[in-house]
């Protein structure tokens, strides 16, 4: 590229230094957490792929555990293998960094400023992950390699279940069922991943700033998260825009809605599996969702700050609002009937028949409207 906008490797300096420890564990219990963890995520796989009718490609999950700075190097490489070439493309476009105001005010800041800013959010966030499954990966010169990982972050999950008090034989299954749903998703529907990809391709090329304009905007929510940090308070009635709002143009609201619509409905399926495959898989279960619902409503006002800055609030939303919509079109039409959502990306549902699951079923299953149906249960997740 002709100018780096993010020293990549001060990001994962800077969050491997700001992470706060993980709890403190010995060296045999680390290692027993590790081959438990492992152990539990091959289990879940056979659970997930009986309870969804979705086969993960590559069978019994192979999962990756890693600490806290672990959790940091993994997401920088993610994001370089996503961002590189797009800014690419858009200085190709737009112009050269040098070129114009926002090139001038980048150039200042300097891509390590920028850098330890990426950082420092990473930090934040390695302390609260407990799994995910890894999209984007640097390619595998050999083709040989999976194009995703489903990663645990060993540390973060003892340390909820201990503030938790459960069962860890259970909460570990729990958090691995719902890993492994997302690989199910992302390896058994082929096409699934490239439109993801794509989406986020779309909508950060349909920007209307220049690269380094944008650049500076994302600089200003990390600042406006450090500041937070250092105590400083929000004001209610004026919120500062979150990381959604500062890179969104006119143009991307449309895709920005089909990219919600579809990450809405792979979380919000991922928590609904986790809670749905039964208390004969994980006994303790309504205790656990009890426990962790609680948790994400939760935290200090600091903490709320940030999570809505980040987005993260959107994110329990998306939970929320998928699993409502998985739950309510399995009860009306089965789970065959809701696999439908799988066979095209026409098939997805519109961010609008998230909130209205009969209008996708009336669409794509072609069956009666959920007014027939049942009450749905009250949401936990």
């Amino acid at each position: 590229m002709s100018a780096q906008m993010i020293d990549w490797n001060v990001a994962v300096q800077t969050g491997s230094r700001l992470v706060r420890p993980g709890p403190q564990v010995s060296p045999e219990e680390a290692r027993d957490v590790v081959e438990d963890l492992r152990r539990l995520a091959r289990v879940a796989e056979g659970h997930v792929r009986d309870f969804t009718g979705l086969e993960a490609v590559g069978g019994a999950a192979h999962a990756t555990v890693v600490d806290r700075p672990g959790w940091i190097r993994a997401n920088v490489d993610g994001f370089r293998v996503v961002l590189e070439p797009l800014i690419d493309r858009m200085q190709e476009r737009r112009g050269p960094l040098a070129g114009g105001p926002g090139g001038a005010v980048i150039q200042a800041v300097g891509s390590r400023v920028t850098g330890m800013q990426v950082g420092a959010i990473l930090a934040y966030m390695a302390s609260r992950v407990l799994g995910q499954y890894e999209l984007f990966l640097p390619p595998d010169p050999s083709g040989q390699s999976p194009t995703g990982r489903l990663t645990l972050v060993a540390p973060n999950i003892v340390q909820v279940e201990r503030e938790f008090g459960v069962d860890t034989r259970d909460f570990r299954l729990w958090v691995c069922l719902h890993e492994e749903t997302h690989r199910a998703q992302f390896t058994g529907v082929p096409w699934l991943r490239s439109y993801v990809q794509d989406q986020m391709t779309e909508f950060l090329l349909a920007s209307d700033v220049d690269p380094a304009a944008m650049m500076e905007r994302l600089r200003q929510i990390a600042e406006a998260v450090a500041d937070v940090f250092r105590g400083g308070d929000e004001d209610p009635d004026n919120p500062r825009p979150g990381l959604i709002d500062a890179i969104q143009s006119p143009e991307q609201r449309e895709i920005l809605d089909r990219l919600t619509a579809v990450m809405t409905l792979v979380e919000g399926h991922g928590d609904y599996v986790m809670d749905a495959v039964g208390p004969e898989v994980v006994p303790s279960v309504k205790e656990i969702r009890s426990r962790f619902q609680g948790r994400r409503d939760g935290g200090s006002r600091l903490d709320k700050a940030i999570r809505r800055l980040l987005g993260i609030d959107l994110k329990m939303k998306q939970y929320a609002e998928g699993s409502r919509f998985v739950r309510r079109t399995v009860t009306e039409v089965g789970m065959e009937g809701f696999n439908k959502v799988w066979a095209s990306p026409d098939s997805l549902p519109t961010h609008a028949e998230i909130k209205e699951p009969s209008a996708w079923i009336a669409r794509v299953v072609g069956t009666r409207s959920l007014e027939a149906a049942p009450p749905p249960e009250v949401s936990e997740g």
